[in-house]
Formats: C-alpha cells, sequence, structure tokens
C-alpha cells in the first residue's frame, strides 16, 4: 500500500509513527513489509535566524521517526544541550526568544550549507535523512519560499505600537504565543511557489492520502497554499481522508483554536470539516474522522466518529486503520 499523508510538526509526527506501526516501517520495520509511506510537510514555518535556515516541522518529522525526538517537549533533539543560545544571549544578539539547541543547530548549519551551494531543499532534506533513517520519503510541499506570516496589531512600546503589520509565524507563535491582537495569514511567496519534485506524484500514485490532526490553518494550510496541492488533491484517483484537531472543541496541543478564530472557523470538528469541504463539491475530503462522542455532517464527506487520542504509537496505527476502512482500503 501507498499512502501519502499531508503533515505539520508534532502531532503530524506523532500520525506518521502510528503509520508506520500499522504497516511495520521505520522504527515497527518488519522484513516482509513492502509498504510505502509519504509525509508532505509544511515549511510555512521555515526562517532565516542567526544565519542558518531553519526548518521545524520538517525536522520534527525527521527527528521523531529517526528516534531522535526529545520525549518531554515533542520537538527538537534528545540531550540537547543550550550552550550556543547561551552565548548569543551574552552577546546580546537577537532574536533571543527562539530556542536554538546546539544538537539541532548541526542541521541547520548542514542545511544551509546546502542551501547556499545550490542545493533545493527537497535534496537536502533527503541527504539529511540519510542520518536519521526516517523510514518514510519525507517531501517539503516546496522547494521555494512559501512563508507564514501573521498581521498583527503592536503591542510594544514606541512609535510602531498599535499599528499593523505583518510578522513571521515563529515570531507570533514563539514570543507572543499567539497572544496579541491579529488579523490575518499571509503565506509570503505561496503564490510564485510551486509544489517540490514528487509532491503531486506522491498525491497521485497513492492508495490513500490521509490529512495528520496537525493544525488546519498553519500546519495544512500552508501546504494547500502552494499552487498544484489542491489540485491534485481533487483529481487524484485515491480517497482522501483527514482527522480532525478537536477534541471535545478544543485541539489538544498547540494553538489552533486561535488560529481558527482569525479565519472565522470555530473551534469544532464539524466546523474544520466544512473549512476542508467535500470533493464532490469544491473541498478537499471524501472523509471525515472525528473524536468518539463528537459528531459531524459535512454534505459530500463519509464522517465516522472513534477515539482520536495519540497516546502511543498502537493507539495511532488504530486511528490510521479506522481512516482506511473508512476510505475503503482496509489492510
Amino acid at each position: 500500500m501507498k499512502i501519502t499523508v499531508l503533515v505539520g510538526g508534532v502531532g503530524g509526527a506523532r500520525f506518521l509513527l502510528g503509520v508506520q506501526h500499522l504497516l511495520g516501517l521505520g522504527q515497527f520495520a518488519g522484513s516482509d513489509s513492502k509498504h510505502e509511506l509519504t509525509a508532505i510537510v509544511n515549511v510555512g514555518d521555515d526562517a532565516w535566524m542567526h544565519g542558518v535556515r531553519i526548518c521545524p516541522d520538517l525536522d520534527t518529522c525527521m527527528y521523531t521517526l529517526g528516534g531522535g525526538i526529545d520525549p518531554e517537549r515533542g520537538w527538537g533533539h534528545k540531550d540537547e544541550t543550550w550552550h550556543a543560545k547561551e552565548e548569543l544571549a551574552a552577546y546580546g544578539v537577537q532574536p533571543d526568544w527562539f530556542g536554538l539547541g546546539d544538537r539541532d543547530l548541526a542541521t541547520h548549519l548542514v542545511r544551509t550549507q546546502m542551501l547556499r551551494a545550490g542545493y533545493p531543499l527537497s535534496q537536502v532534506t533527503e541527504a539529511l535523512c540519510k542520518r536519521w533513517s526516517p523510514g518514510a520519503r519525507l517531501l517539503p510541499v516546496t522547494d521555494d519560499r512559501s512563508e507564514t506570516h501573521v498581521v498583527i496589531t503592536d503591542p510594544g512600546p514606541g512609535d510602531q505600537a498599535g499599528a499593523r503589520h505583518a510578522i513571521h509565524f515563529q515570531e507570533w507563535w514563539v514570543r507572543y504565543r499567539a497572544q496579541v491582537p491579529s488579523h490575518s495569514f499571509a503565506f509570503v511567496g505561496a503564490e510564485q511557489a510551486t509544489a517540490a519534485p514528487g509532491v503531486a506524484e506522491a498525491i497521485a500514485d497513492a492508495d490513500v492520502v490521509l490529512l495528520a490532526p496537525s493544525n488546519p490553518v498553519v500546519s495544512i494550510g500552508p501546504i494547500l497554499q502552494v499552487p498544484g496541492v489542491r489540485g491534485a488533491l481533487r483529481s487524484t484517483a485515491a480517497p482522501v481522508v483527514g482527522y480532525s484537531p478537536i477534541i471535545n472543541g478544543k485541539p489538544l496541543r498547540g494553538m489552533a483554536d486561535e488560529c481558527l478564530s482569525i479565519i472565522g472557523v470555530e473551534s469544532t470538528s464539524q466546523a474544520v470539516g466544512q473549512h476542508f469541504g467535500a470533493r464532490s463539491g469544491t473541498g478537499i475530503l471524501d472523509g471525515w474522522l472525528v473524536h468518539e462522542g463528537d459528531d459531524a455532517e459535512i454534505e459530500g464527506v463519509k464522517v465516522r466518529a472513534v477515539p482520536l487520542l495519540m497516546t502511543d504509537p498502537p493507539t495511532t496505527a488504530e486511528m490510521v486503520r479506522a481512516g482506511l476502512d473508512l476510505a475503503g482500503v482496509p489492510l
């Protein structure tokens, strides 16, 4: 079976572990597994900081599947140290709000060196994955710049206080924790971007396409902003099944409720499903999984309620199995 998954960071990476557990791939590999897993990963969070290119979602997926993730935080290296960050702070270098770990810095240095040598991000990611052996093909949705920015009202002192301007998603998410007056999202560069090599093919050739329960606005949303991706989802012969990130009216992690509020979507499984829409209309979904006890009615979309708490890979694997069953392509 060929499974293609659209993912963001921490939640998306944990979902991929569940797919691997079900298929016998990666850390759960069986000698006879012939299944294939491809992850199309959000790059809207990517940023230049301290002279290096940081790709949080790609790295979180790579570290998680490769067994190197910090299990407490869910991002970054395990056994991380922070000496470089402390020295940068001692020099008064900005930004001082971003946690750049020493081990993580090595990944960013290699990536930056390769990018500046002219290699596209997709090739750089493939090279980095040789060190981690993630057991899945990780594809950045685009090799081009396609960054998520947020239009806010400046909360700080000085002449700009009260003025509206756009800041990078990382500053909004990490520095301000999404707790500043925010008005809209801007996907900078997305209109001029093209899907990275293999992205359209991974969607077209899949037996099933899954939307992980990642943030629908700033994880899945930026992927859909890249020209050609939505069209590929609408035209593929594979069923497209999504997982609600909303449990009992709230996102489990991240700040999806703040993001949804900004775009005028309620924090309910039904509202998020309607936001993605049915392929029989103008949307992208054939199926939609919601948490047990929740409900949703979306015209043209099969909806099923199952447990959606990703407590461990075996439990997540059952979520994946339910999605395959809803799609009509069970193992």
